[in-house]
């Protein structure tokens, strides 16, 4: 192994990379994970059935090479989706702590050091990941909060990136390999915390994640089915949506007035310029929505207009 000495090596997390016709972004992301000021104890690479020529050469060349700061192995399946994958190397790991990466995102640094610190100093922790840094067609920095089970149920407050404790993993059953659609790492985030009432997810407040972003990306599809898989989750996730029937329905509201208030100052801003406002403004102007906000905001900018 060719391993830096300034290198530590945390025995305690093995990392579990899941790809599939990613081509020289594999490189990318294990590269990140070589680089770290910690390091995991192996690597394994769930190939999740690739095609193109260049990702399995790729792979095979990394399989084959030598001079690996961490022991490297991969595992080669049938296409079952990501939650197959991910499920597949967990499944082979031996450690007490398992990182999660997609094979086309990168790792900053210090996030095993940090994120690995603070899961061994949270015991009530089952999971932890950070902030997180976008690249691609946006640049970003996002911001996920973490928390218990009340906080997950109106929205994934997790990135799909993080350190798992493989003992809750093994408690919940895993990833569900049937949600082939997207917000697998939602559904499974509530299914850990379902495992005890004390147990939350915790975030490193610095963006130690790169996460890249395409427009054909799987997440960006995702949200076009939002509505049917967010029906999905609350069927499967009942007992905790009843018992948190309050904060799931408030969390949304929270989201939904921010999102209309940030909408309002634009058309504000943009009647105070002169600017012609969109179609789609117009009509919500002529035709408010009732019983969400909509209507007030909608009587606010009327009420700037006539000031004008």
């Amino acid at each position: 192994m060719n391993r830096k000495k300034s290198q530590a090596a945390a025995e305690d997390i093995e990392a579990v990379v899941t790809s599939f016709n990613q081509g020289a972004m594999i490189l990318e992301a294990v590269h990140s994970i070589q680089e770290q000021t910690v390091l995991p104890a192996r690597i394994c690479i769930v190939d999740d059935g690739s095609t193109d020529e260049t990702s399995l050469r790729l792979l095979k060349e990394l399989e084959e090479e030598e001079k690996m700061a961490v022991p490297l192995i991969v595992l080669r399946q049938p296409n079952g989706g990501v939650s197959a994958a991910r499920n597949t190397g967990i499944r082979a790991a031996k450690s007490p702590m398992v990182l999660v990466l997609d094979g086309d995102d990168r790792l900053e640094s210090t996030f095993i050091e940090e994120v690995g610190s603070l899961l061994r100093e949270t015991p009530e922790l089952i999971a932890a990941s950070s902030w997180m840094r976008t690249f691609g067609v946006l640049k970003a920095e996002i911001r996920p909060c973490g928390g218990d089970i009340a906080h997950f149920l109106s929205r994934n407050c997790c990135p799909a990136t993080h350190i798992l404790r493989r003992r809750a993993w093994e408690q919940c059953g895993g990833y569900d390999e049937s949600m082939r659609s997207g917000f697998e790492d939602w559904d499974f985030f509530l299914s850990m915390l379902e495992t005890s009432p004390d147990v939350s997810i915790g975030i490193v407040e610095k963006p130690l994640i790169e996460y890249r972003t395409a427009p054909a990306s799987s997440n960006v599809r995702s949200m076009t089915k939002r509505l049917d898989l967010m029906r999905f989750l609350i069927e499967k996730h009942k007992k905790a949506y009843l018992e948190h029937v309050a904060d799931a329905v408030l969390g949304v509201e929270a989201v939904s007035m921010s999102r209309l208030y940030g909408w309002e100052n634009e058309i504000l801003r943009g009647m105070e310029r002169g600017r012609e406002v969109s179609r789609e403004s117009v009509d919500f102007l002529e035709h408010p929505s009732y019983g969400d906000g909509g209507m007030a905001a909608a009587v606010r900018i009327a009420s700037a207009k006539k000031r004008e």
